[in-house]
This record gives C-alpha cells, sequence and structure tokens, in this order.
C-alpha cells in the first residue's frame, strides 16, 4: 500500500452545525422503573435547546469515559416532542444488559449531578403527528420511542388513532406501565392496549408466549384492519421485529408503511439501540445499485476489496483525502484523521454513521439502519463499509 499521506480542503459549502459534536448535559434525575432499567432525566440548557429539538422516535448518542475508556451508546428519547420552544428536559431509557457497561453503570452508579455527554437527536423511525390509523408492535424496551410517538401523536392529532401491541417477558419487567396507563385514560377511545407476557400467565388477555411470526399473522387482524393502517412501527430485539415485518408482508401490508427499529442484535454493543433494515454482505454503488452480494438477493460475491484505495470524506463542511487501511472500515479510516466523525454502536446498528456515496463503490458487511428507500439513494453506514474500488466518496453532511 502507498505511504500514508493526507490532503485536506476547505470546502465552499459551510454546514451550520456540526452534528456528530456532543454536548455535556446534567442529569436531574434517574428514576427506577423496573429492578432492571431506569429513566434518565437530562436538563438541556436554553443555549443548546434548537440543538436538541427532536421528532417523535429519536434516539441520542450517550458517551461515558469509565476508568479512562470511552463508551459510546445510543438510547431513543422517551419523553413527548417539545413545543416551540424547544426541550428543556430529555428522557431516555436504560434497560440493563448482561455485559453492557453503560447500562450497569447508569443502574449502579448514575445519578442527580452528573453530567454525560450527548450528540443531537438522530434517526429515521419517526412519525409526524397526522391523522390516520397507526400501529405498534413492541418488545421489551423497544417500548422507549414508541412511547414518544405515541405521547406526542394523540396529543397534537385529534383524528388519529394508535393500536399498540406490546411483548414482556413479565408483568414487573414491563417499562412505562404508568405512563402508557394515563395515555389509555385520557384518550380511551383512541389508544388500543394488547400486552403479551413471553413467561408469566395473564388473569385476562393474550395467553402467555412469545409473539413470533404464526402468531402475529393470526393475532393481528383479530385487533385491526391490518390493510388499512397508515404506518407500522416495530421496535425491539432482532428476533421480534423481523418475525413482525414478515407477518405484515404475509398479510398484504406494503413495505413502505413498515418501519423498524433494532434494539441490538448478535455482534451489536449490549446496550445499544438503533435502526434497522436488512442484514448481509452487500455492494453498493454510489447511485445506490446493489450488486449481488450475500445479503442482496442475488447468487453472486460481493467485490473484492482493491489493493490500494482511499476514500475521501465531507464532514462539517470540510473534505479530506486518505488512504485505506488494510481490513480497516471506511469509518475507521475517516476517524484516524477526522477523530470528530460521527458514529456510536460501530454495529450497524444505530445509524449514527450513515453518510452518501458520492462516487466509487462499497461493501457493506450488515445493515440494520438503513431503510431500502434510503440504500436506493445512495447512503451508507460507514462503519460496515469497505472500499470495492480504488477511490471512494463519502459525505456526512447531506
Amino acid at each position: 500500500m502507498a505511504p500514508e499521506t493526507a490532503r485536506e480542503e476547505q470546502t465552499a459549502a459551510p454546514v451550520p452545525a456540526r452534528h456528530g459534536a456532543f454536548h455535556p448535559l446534567p442529569v436531574t434525575g434517574v428514576e427506577r422503573l423496573t429492578d432492571d432499567s431506569v429513566a434518565v432525566t437530562l436538563a438541556v440548557p436554553p443555549g443548546l435547546r434548537e440543538t436538541f429539538r427532536h421528532t417523535p422516535g429519536q434516539h441520542v448518542a450517550i458517551r461515558l469515559f469509565l476508568e479512562g475508556e470511552e463508551i459510546r451508546r445510543t438510547y431513543s428519547v422517551c419523553s413527548p416532542a417539545p413545543g416551540p420552544g424547544g426541550p428543556r428536559t430529555l428522557r431516555v431509557g436504560v434497560r440493563l444488559v448482561e455485559g453492557g457497561a453503560f447500562s450497569v453503570h447508569a443502574l449502579k452508579e448514575l445519578a442527580a449531578g452528573d453530567v454525560l455527554d450527548v450528540m443531537a437527536p438522530a434517526g429515521r423511525f419517526v412519525l409526524e403527528p397526522a391523522p390516520g390509523h397507526y400501529a405498534a408492535v413492541v418488545g421489551g424496551s423497544g417500548i422507549t420511542p414508541v412511547l414518544s410517538i405515541v405521547s406526542t401523536l394523540l396529543a397534537r392529532e385529534p383524528e388519529a388513532r394508535f393500536c399498540l401491541v406490546r411483548s414482556d417477558r413479565t408483568a414487573a419487567s414491563a417499562m412505562f406501565l404508568e405512563e402508557l396507563a394515563d395515555l389509555k385514560d385520557r384518550w380511551p377511545g383512541r389508544l388500543q392496549l394488547v400486552h403479551a407476557l413471553s413467561r408469566e400467565d395473564q388473569q385476562s388477555g393474550l395467553p402467555s408466549g412469545r409473539l413470533d411470526e404464526p402468531r402475529l399473522r393470526s393475532l393481528l387482524p383479530s385487533l385491526l384492519p391490518v390493510e388499512s393502517v397508515d404506518g407500522w412501527f416495530l421496535c425491539g430485539p432482532h428476533g421480534l421485529v423481523d418475525g413482525a415485518a414478515r407477518a405484515l408482508r404475509g398479510l398484504g401490508v406494503r413495505r413502505d408503511r413498515i418501519h423498524q427499529e433494532i434494539f441490538h442484535v448478535d455482534g451489536s454493543p449490549a446496550d445499544g439501540s438503533a435502526d434497522s433494515a436488512a442484514d448481509g454482505d452487500t455492494a453498493i454503488g454510489s447511485a445506490g445499485t446493489t450488486a449481488a452480494g450475500a445479503g442482496s438477493g442475488g447468487d453472486g460475491m460481493a467485490a473484492a476489496a482493491p489493493v490500494d484505495s482511499t476514500v475521501t470524506a465531507t464532514l462539517d463542511g470540510r473534505s479530506g483525502s486518505w488512504p485505506v487501511r488494510t481490513g480497516e472500515s471506511l469509518l475507521e479510516t475517516v476517524l484516524r484523521n477526522r477523530p470528530d466523525a460521527p458514529y456510536a454502536c460501530k454495529g450497524g446498528v444505530c445509524g449514527t454513521c450513515r453518510a452518501f456515496l458520492v462516487s466509487g463503490e462499497v461493501r457493506m458487511d450488515r445493515n440494520f439502519a438503513l431503510e431500502p428507500d434510503e440504500v436506493e439513494a445512495g447512503y451508507v453506514l460507514a462503519c460496515q463499509s469497505h472500499p470495492a474500488t480504488a477511490e471512494t466518496e463519502l459525505d456526512f453532511d447531506r
């Protein structure tokens, strides 16, 4: 490989805000929700309220240094979308995960007065309030972004209805039970709640058991007119989300009405959250075309990486070009030269490192964050992308 030389230049079009920047926010409260989950409330100072304005369903990346190690995780905002003045606080839900460094700290050590570094809200698992009939299938902590979606929608749009089907291990493990009960009391005719428990029998309601694809294909049509729902929101573990998506497609629901967010897949950080679409080793061109890779529906192999390759990246209005080391993802190359590049999970789950592929081709190892239309439009996950051509160009600002 050629010697590592770098070229940087100032581009003409400035970017008004550094979208990958962290901002220190003080913790004002840590509320115990269940034995293994908490809600963390952060204060947003007046100067940052526009920065932290969020759409219902978005998440934030949080950074913490523990024993000298930098830890980044993404958590969905569970509070309703703010009014015209922007949010005074942000509230996120955190569930304890075995081996999850941040979640262990949040449940055992985090307290009011601590300060966390937080990135501006991001994510496309969102619903802008509008008239219509909407529904969600969620599992475990997947309730977190949907709580923001439901509370904002019902408060702002009187012509909207929502059906929420949620799955938890036991009633005691269910997050935000009181908040949802309050919403049901406030809008009894517009909010339908259905609760399934996988490890506990209920005196009334659904029998115990997992909400897998066969069960959902039978259950959902008995609850609501599936074909007339304007938007479906699926959130939680990969198995639940994948099974629900398959069930809905089997019931004739159009793909563009199904929105997905996955909170954890094997190989991703233990307590992160994120959006989802597909998995697989897929070659993608700058026009969004997909070559025949393992995850693209074809029988061929994804394009092999060139021996020498260079990536050009634009971030916050500045561009630079750098050689890619053998085996590196494009994000890793950019981070060696631009430590301010946005990322959180590095597992293809959160979507924080989403970038537009201006030119060249890349091979994406996995993708649980981008919707099919985003991939077709030319967006890639930098943390999962490897060069398939000698030169590639990414734009993080689009």
